[in-house]
């Protein structure tokens, strides 16, 4: 029995040890407590009027910030408008710019193939025919001078397309 008396006080002891170890956790716990509570205490004294006029700045704001909003929305729904005009705008300008174009191209065309024809009737009714004559007239020219003694082609300096040349 006396082994049993052993084991119960030195498991008396361990209690007794435990239960201080208890106890100085409990007041180590509650100082910890009251400072936490003093320290939750100063900072909500602390940011309550932070809080308060954060709450009072949003309320006062939210009417400017809704016709804020309203004259963003309209300014964007005007500027819309604006550009889908410029668009029409800018496309009849570059439409009636390439209609213009392509008639400047058929007068210039029109022009071109006027001049070329000109340039043939001219070709045909005035450079022919005095090619012709010229002929004739160097014919003839040649034929008086054989007729009459000289040689045809030594006195004559002008020549057929020396008259081209001129005309």
């Amino acid at each position: 029995m006396e082994q049993l008396n052993i084991w119960i006080a030195i498991t008396s002891f361990a209690v007794l040890i435990q239960a201080g170890v208890l106890v100085a956790l409990f007041v180590s716990v509650r100082k910890t407590s009251a400072r936490m509570e003093a320290i939750v205490t100063d900072l909500h004294k602390k940011t309550a009027p932070i809080l308060e006029s954060t709450q009072a700045i949003v309320v006062d704001s939210r009417p400017k910030i809704d016709a804020i909003t309203d004259n963003l929305l309209a300014a964007s729904t005007s500027i819309r408008s604006q550009v889908e005009r410029l668009d029409a705008t800018v496309s009849d300008a570059v439409d009636r710019t390439r209609l213009q174009i392509i008639r400047a191209d058929d007068l210039v065309t029109r022009t071109v193939d006027r001049v070329e024809e000109t340039t043939e009737v001219v070709h045909r009714s005035v450079i022919s025919p005095v090619r012709q004559m010229a002929g004739i007239v160097t014919g003839l020219t040649t034929g008086i001078g054989a007729f009459f003694g000289r040689r045809g082609g030594a006195e004559r300096e002008d020549s057929p397309q020396d008259e081209e040349m001129f005309i």
